[in-house]
């Protein structure tokens, strides 16, 4: 019985060391191809990025300059009008009879007028006949055809006349003062009027709708509000520290709420600063107008001011000690080992690295399943693309059978992520 006892602890323990060391091998002696990339100089774009809203550059707002009754309401938000287009009846029937009156008033005028100056004609033909006689009792009186009192008569005659002529001519500038007050009162009556049609100032899309049929409206209340969907924008908010690196015409990615990304370009950089948060406004234009989008929405600006030179890596090198500090595996011995890193700038492919690093060292190209102290054969960057999925699977087996196996005796190790 004892005997038996020995063997199966001899036994045992001849398994646990076979797993152990197998374990060891999967661990420290198994080769796993990784693909690497060798350290060098490159550039990585630098970006602003801050929040935005979508705002129009050309809004209108359409309001009521007349008290009145809507009667009819020919848009609609979401609706694209023409220049011209009718959008907004009001009841008109008090104007349209007060302009009656006033066509009414313009048309008795005008024959008061004409009389008027019929009145002035005969003035002067009447001045004409007076003068007349008076110079032929004149001549008459020197061969004493007539006598004074005659021409006495004739002469007063003549100043009658005359007054006439002055009294006619005032009588019909009077009358055409009248007219020409009467038309100006037409004009307005007229402008008065049209205020009751309210038409579209310009191609526009329709964004806000504030009346209804019979809804009563005041001088200044909203009716409709248009924007000119090709003078839309971003108005981008930031920090008035990074004002100096932005530049009229810098390339910008726009990024709305609905995940449609965009390009456009800074078109103006604000000169007012916020007091309280310190931030301003710089505006974005689009390349191309966005297919749908709303006044107020968030978008995302990130705005390219230019390229920062120096040691750079891809990102998916990038991994993470057990501390959280940032840094890459390097390939040391033909072994994966984890060097600390300060990164700066990144785009969306390459991070610069400020210090840890000096080019014509390799590094694992894609950290994601990789540990390390792992054996490794380096790929060139088309092979590791190629096997990227079979080396993941290849370590992830190996240091997990090695952590089940061997987990009491193995060293801390950082992990990945």
């Amino acid at each position: 019985m004892k005997l038996h006892r020995r063997w199966v602890a001899a036994s045992a323990a001849m398994l646990l060391m076979a797993v152990a060391g197998g374990a060891a091998y999967l661990r420290f002696g198994r080769t796993v191809d990784v693909a690497t990339v060798r350290v060098e100089a490159g550039a990585v774009a630098q970006r602003v990025v801050g929040p935005g809203t979508v705002q129009a550059r050309v809004p209108v707002t359409l309001s009521a300059r007349i008290t009145a009754t809507v009667r009819r309401v020919d848009a609609d938000i979401g609706d694209m009008v023409r220049r011209g287009q009718p959008l907004v009846l009001l009841d008109d029937r008090d104007l349209a009879a007060k302009r009656s009156v006033v066509d009414g008033q313009q048309a008795a005028l005008a024959r008061n007028l004409e009389a008027a100056q019929a009145g002035a004609a005969r003035a002067e033909a009447e001045l004409e006949l007076a003068r007349s006689r008076q110079r032929r009792d004149a001549e008459l009186l020197n061969t004493g055809f007539v006598s004074p009192a005659a021409l006495d008569t004739s002469n007063a005659a003549l100043r009658a006349a005359t007054a006439n002529v002055d009294n006619a001519t005032a009588t019909q500038a009077a009358r055409a003062a009248e007219a020409r007050a009467l038309a100006a009162e037409a004009r307005y009556a007229e402008a008065v009027h049209s205020h009751a049609r309210i038409v579209a100032p310009m191609d526009a899309l329709v964004i806000a709708r504030q009346v209804e049929v019979g809804s009563t409206v005041v001088p200044g209340s909203t009716l409709l509000r248009l924007v000119d969907p090709q003078s839309v924008w971003v108005v981008m908010r930031v920090d008035e520290s990074v004002l100096g690196r932005i530049e009229l015409g810098q390339p910008a990615t726009i990024r709305l709420r609905t995940g449609e990304t965009l390009r456009g370009k800074v078109a103006r950089i604000a000169r007012q600063s916020d007091a309280a948060t310190r931030e301003l406004d710089v505006n974005i234009t689009f390349d191309t107008a966005p297919r749908r989008f709303a006044i107020d929405q968030e978008a995302e600006v990130a705005v390219e001011v230019g390229d920062v030179r120096g040691i750079t890596i891809p990102l998916a090198a990038l991994t993470r000690s057990r501390e959280g500090r940032p840094g890459v595996l390097v390939v040391e011995g033909g072994r994966t080992a984890f060097r600390a890193l300060e990164t700066g700038a990144a785009d969306n492919r390459r991070v610069l690295v400020l210090e840890g690093l000096a080019a014509g060292e390799t590094i694992v190209a894609r950290a994601e399943g990789v540990r390390t102290n792992v054996r490794v054969r380096a790929l060139e960057p088309a092979a590791g693309a190629a096997a990227g999925a079979a080396t993941g699977a290849a370590t992830r087996a190996a240091t997990g059978a090695s952590a089940a196996a061997a987990a009491p005796a193995a060293a801390p190790e950082p992990p990945r992520r």
